[in-house]
């Protein structure tokens, strides 16, 4: 992935650009190639003769990538980022000499609208012009180029030394074309950029390159503009080879707020945490009853789900999908996870937010005193009836307890003996309808026999202590029964619940989520290995995806994903410190007062 936090592009070993969206995240791509086929639109450049060897790595600290050929008569490197956004997005590639000559081609498929769109293409000064609608690339090279088959290509050679360069941008078509750059000292600025950054991290411990490497990736699927983080850059990349469990992940999910806040805090990026909680506050800004569980990347709610029958999906995983259903759906669990992320912010020391108000904290208590009853989707959104799912109803009890928390601090005032009965009547009825005593473990929801990896928060959200006899058989029953191959899946399948077919690789947040708990009971040993086998698996340059199938050895699901790698970040810091902190103590006086 390269980047400029406003979108992302995905380049192949093979060094092919084979997804795009332009201007942001949430833009129709102009390479869809990933999820079609490359008429759907890519931009490779590579060896016209056989590669003996390819070696990528990011230039340290920063998410400019760099490929290396290696072909009988010499290498060559491509050098590919995005340059950081001032006005309109920028793509630079760059081809190098290493050593010897190669003889290099190059093949440029413009498709706008995910690949259903074909431009007008025509020859300009140092380069192409491509429209279409709304859309206008300008490409700037010195190489020579040609058209042929709706398509432009190129052939050059290098020698060592010598440099072929290449600068993409996109802009509206009804307005003037931006200014060329100059592509060495916009490379230059934009190392600079990302190292500055990066040297603001401030966990220095064992894992720290895996840890730099997840916090730059975070940082890479930020939307600048309002400080929301999309779960993935990409849509539809199946979680099954084949299957349908194909969806649009180009969005800000409230779900993953608190843990996304945390992995921020822990390293020291204050300023990107509190953005992350002012986009979550505009976001959730309304009534407490129609809290979406997931938001557009300004806050946007709706997200109006489509298919795309002209695209035939990654390795033929159909249906490839935009927007997405789930935004319509009731998640109870939302609500503990926006409490839960303000608490943490202002114990980290962030102050009010310019937001908040107090009659939303007011007005969450009241919607949980009868809506904490409800059934829901749950977690997982599930697309199967509505159940009374014990990790939701768990987040219920923590969005009630950390507002009474707070009110505790002074923070607002509340009739305190009234919510605390609530808060002990939802922990008493998920202690009782939750758990299985023959299981000897919490189910997924009341009355059911199903297990769940969701359960594992539990001592992470201070649900109940690590040591508890029921946690530890939790625990113990996910690790009998959803464990596969060392890797933790989701949930016990079956289409009754979540009204999907069978097949989906293990969720690699789980799995971290198991390293946690593995930490929080004193088995330090055993989370080590696994958080050893997980980073393991991230691909050549350090990305994971959302799930891993062990036993192909491949990542499946949108790539890289946000949750992943905010589970491996604050993985790490609780392996370094060799414990969890359910509650954070605050770095402020408690006896604040606003």
């Amino acid at each position: 992935m390269i980047g400029d936090c406003h979108t992302a592009a995905l380049v192949s070993k093979q060094g092919s650009i084979d997804w795009l969206c332009l201007p942001s995240f949430d833009s129709p791509a102009c390479f869809a190639a990933l999820i079609g086929s490359p008429e759907n639109g890519h931009w490779s450049i590579s060896p016209t003769e056989p590669v003996r060897a390819i070696r990528r790595h990011y230039r340290d600290s920063t998410l400019i990538l760099e490929t290396e050929f290696e072909t009988e008569s010499g290498s060559a490197k491509i050098i590919d980022c995005m340059m950081t956004r001032e006005g309109t997005p920028k793509l630079l590639r760059v081809v190098v000499g290493t050593s010897g000559q190669v003889r290099m081609k190059m093949e440029l498929i413009i498709r706008f609208d995910y690949g259903s769109v074909v431009p007008w293409v025509r020859r300009t000064e140092a380069g192409i012009s491509a429209i279409g609608g709304p859309d206008m690339i300008r490409l700037h090279t010195d190489a020579p180029l040609f058209g042929e088959n709706l398509k432009t290509e190129s052939e050059f050679t290098v020698d060592e030394g010598q440099k072929v360069s290449f600068a993409m941008t996109w802009y509206p078509s009804n307005e003037r074309e931006p200014a060329p750059v100059d592509i060495e000292s916009a490379i230059q600025k934009t190392e600079k950029w990302w190292r500055h950054w990066s040297d603001q991290c401030t966990y220095q411990g064992r894992w720290r390159d895996a840890v730099m490497r997840s916090l730059l990736t975070l940082k890479a699927l930020t939307f600048l503009p309002t400080g929301g983080i999309v779960a993935a850059p990409t849509t539809s990349l199946p979680e099954w080879l084949g299957g349908v469990r194909n969806w649009d992940y180009r969005f800000c999910w409230v779900r993953d707020a608190t843990l996304t806040l945390q992995s921020l805090l822990n390293a020291g990026y204050l300023d990107e945490a509190r953005e992350w909680r002012e986009w979550l506050l505009r976001a959730v800004a309304g009534s407490p009853s129609e809290l979406n569980l997931l938001y557009g990347l300004r806050g946007e709610r709706r997200l109006t789900e489509l298919e795309l029958p002209w695209l035939k999906g990654y390795e033929n995983s159909v249906p490839v999908r935009i927007g997405n259903a789930a935004y319509k759906q009731y998640q109870l669990d939302i609500f503990g996870e926006v409490v839960n992320t303000l608490f943490h912010a202002r114990q980290a020391g962030l102050g009010p937010s310019r937001h908040a108000r107090n009659d939303i904290a007011l007005a969450m208590l009241e919607f949980l005193e009868t809506g904490w009853e409800r059934p829901d989707e749950g977690i997982w959104e599930v697309r199967g009836p509505r159940r009374h799912f014990v990790h939701s109803k768990m987040m219920a009890w923590v969005a009630v307890d950390r507002l009474i928390r707070s009110s505790e601090l002074g923070r607002f005032k509340t009739d305190l003996p009234r919510w605390k009965k609530l808060r002990d009547a939802i922990h008493e009825q998920v202690c009782t309808k939750g758990f299985d005593p023959e299981l000897n473990s919490f189910v997924q929801y009341y009355g059911g026999r199903h297990l769940d990896a969701s359960l594992l928060m539990m001592p992470l959200v201070g649900f109940l202590p690590a040591d508890d006899p029921r946690v530890l058989g939790t625990v113990k029953a996910i690790e009998t029964n959803l464990m596969r191959n060392g890797f933790v899946e989701r949930y016990t399948e079956d289409p009754a619940v979540d009204g999907m077919p069978h097949g989906e690789a293990s969720f690699l947040a789980c799995s971290f989520w198991m390293v946690d708990n593995y930490v929080a009971q004193g088995r330090q040993t055993e989370a080590e290995n696994m958080f050893e086998r997980l980073i393991s698996i991230r691909n050549d340059v350090g990305l994971l995806s959302e799930e891993y199938d062990a036993v192909a050895k491949r990542q499946l699901g949108n790539f890289p994903q946000a949750f992943s790698h905010v589970g491996l970040v604050n993985a790490a810091f609780n392996l370094t410190r060799g414990s969890i902190e359910p509650i954070p103590l605050a770095r402020v006086k408690a006896t604040e007062r606003h």
